[in-house]
């Protein structure tokens, strides 16, 4: 399995939308839109007036060490 790589120079509170965190962590959008009707993925933003969903950059980095322990960003352990 390919390992998820945030580059370490975006910034923590850079934001990707919903569309580039699913092509970042090579998820299906189906999927990802599962775990967040059921509460068990990554915490999400919409701006007022604006129907598109956003994560922080730190947002996408604490799920992913959460979810995948023995991973360090950019490297193995």
């Amino acid at each position: 399995m390919d390992q998820i790589h945030i580059p370490e120079e975006w910034h923590d509170h850079a934001l990707l939308t919903f569309e580039d965190f699913c092509t970042l962590i090579h998820t299906p959008q189906r999927t990802v839109r599962d775990w967040r009707r059921r509460g068990v993925g990554p915490r999400w933003a919409r701006f007022e007036g604006c129907g598109r969903l956003y994560i922080s950059v730190a947002e996408a980095r604490r799920f992913l060490d959460s979810a995948t322990p023995g991973l360090v960003r950019g490297g193995t352990r």
